[in-house]
């Protein structure tokens, strides 16, 4: 094997992984090319048939383990932590996925949606990293380092057109957590990355796909929303060596849509 050979850049097998939302949506979309390739992989989701019943369908490909979590509580997060450190004694990549949206208009929107989006969208990126640093540092090193790889959105890059007043800035405060996360953990052998999806199928974009895809595609310079595909590259990517020197940025996933201009 060459020293730039794509085996030895991209390869991932025996990684272990743990994705957080990984039942459905982007979540399995990352999960799927994990397992895909080799590498042992934990799945969360606060549902657990959801969550069991993913990782039976992706148990299909390789090792995918469904551990229900609700990440949004401190009870939930100590959870997972705890059963994960009872079976792995490190985590090679954390993938923050969950995610929380909350629709209604400006002189409407209620605090509780407003606690609930940060909760998910920000807090709990924040604590899961700070809680699985032990065995993310375990068997890490500046050469090969552990990899975060928090998921924002295209919607922390720009102002989007929906009523959800608490998604686009929560998207946009785990965009800056994790440029500061990079900065302290790089150091201990942790990198921390984060993906700006645009739209992708998923539970979330349900309705925005059924009223606006139209739009959406005419707004994409690739005329498209994403696929599978293209969210598992990405993926693949930032948890191989090929990363390896990669810390701190946001990457979008959106087919240019966010440079292009404003869409509903």
């Amino acid at each position: 094997m060459t020293q730039y050979s794509i085996e030895n850049l991209f390869a991932v097998k025996d990684k272990v992984a743990l994705i957080t939302g990984g039942s459905r949506g982007i979540g399995k979309m990352i999960a799927q090319a994990y397992v895909e390739n080799g590498m042992k992989v934990y799945i969360s989701a606060r549902k657990k048939e959801a969550c069991d019943a993913t990782a039976e369908e992706l148990g299909k490909y390789g090792f995918c383990e469904s551990i229900p979590a609700d990440v949004a509580s401190a009870e939930g997060r100590e959870a997972l932590v705890s059963t994960i450190a009872e079976k792995e004694e490190s985590l090679d990549v954390l993938v923050n996925n969950a995610g929380a949206s909350w629709g209604a208009s400006f002189e409407s929107y209620p605090e509780k949606g407003y606690d609930k989006v940060v909760d998910v969208n920000l807090k709990a990126p924040f604590f899961l990293t700070q809680q699985f640093l032990p065995l993310l540092t375990k068997n890490a090193s500046t050469k090969n380092p552990a990899r975060v790889i928090n998921i924002g959105s295209i919607d922390g890059l720009r102002v989007p057109g929906t009523a959800n007043f608490a998604y686009g800035p929560s998207k946009a405060a785990i965009h800056h957590l994790t440029r500061n996360l990079a900065v302290v953990l790089g150091k201990q052998g942790v990198t921390v990355n984060a993906v700006a999806p645009g739209p992708f199928e998923s539970k979330m974009t349900e309705e925005l796909l059924k009223h606006f895809e139209d739009l959406i595609n005419k707004a994409c310079p690739l005329g498209r929303i994403g696929s599978p595909e293209d969210m598992a590259g990405v993926a693949l990517y930032l948890a191989s060596a090929a990363a390896a020197y990669v810390n701190g940025v946001v990457i979008p996933v959106d087919g240019g849509i966010w440079l292009a201009g404003h869409v509903a």
